[in-house]
């Protein structure tokens, strides 16, 4: 199901983490703007604070079926963006994160190796998603831009957009061109082929290179 159909509640909201320099505001951006195409109502912003480069920085993007009047910071999201794995040890980054809500991380290690097993049990391990984004990133597109890859996998596992929205976005003109975003079968693969945890605390949510190989490929 939709999460933005689950109940009566239609506002599905999204915090990004990462490091100035990472397109960590774009992605919010982009997000938006893919809402935008679904003929939605979506804001995107950043937080305040320091934009120098490798400086944490956040970002916010709402969506709804509804007018969104609030204009406030993303204090309890529904899915956390997490673009820069050296923040995952800083205890705000969570802040907020119900036991309901989605995680994609920006690793080529697992929940485990992150040192977040025993974080997140109790999630619902199927809401849990690594995706190795900046090494895909590199691969083909020679930048270390994870939100490209990160944004397909978001699409593929939450459903608050589809993935033909978040490509189309990027096509438009003035965008960065059809390599900023993974192609429509890769993203298929990134949400229905990735090793999801299926409840034990081995499982491992970690999209395998093999199977996330299309991320950021030039379509």
């Amino acid at each position: 199901m939709n999460p933005s159909q689950e109940g009566t509640r239609t506002m599905f909201q999204v915090r990004f983490h990462g490091r100035g320099g990472q397109g960590v505001v774009t992605a919010a951006e982009l997000l938006a703007s893919a809402a935008f195409l679904e003929d939605r109502h979506a804001q995107a912003f950043p937080s305040f604070g320091s934009e120098r480069m490798g400086a944490p920085v956040m970002s916010f993007c709402r969506i709804d079926d509804r007018p969104i009047r609030t204009h406030e910071p993303v204090t309890e999201p529904d899915a956390l963006v997490i673009q820069d794995p050296t923040l995952l040890h800083q205890a705000e980054l969570f802040a907020g994160l119900g036991r309901g809500g989605y995680m994609l991380v920006n690793s080529t290690r697992d929940f485990g190796e992150l040192g977040l097993d025993e974080f997140v049990q109790g999630f619902h391990r199927d809401r849990l998603l690594v995706v190795p984004a900046s090494s895909l990133a590199m691969t083909h597109l020679g930048r270390p831009l994870p939100g490209a890859a990160l944004l397909g996998g978001f699409a593929a596992l939450t459903w608050a957009v589809s993935l033909d929205s978040v490509l189309a976005d990027d096509l438009q003109p003035g965008r960065n061109g059809p390599s900023a975003l993974p192609s429509a079968d890769s993203a298929d693969e990134a949400g229905h082929g990735h090793k999801r945890a299926s409840g034990g605390s081995h499982a491992s949510p970690r999209l395998p290179r093999s199977r996330a190989e299309g991320l950021g490929r030039s379509t």
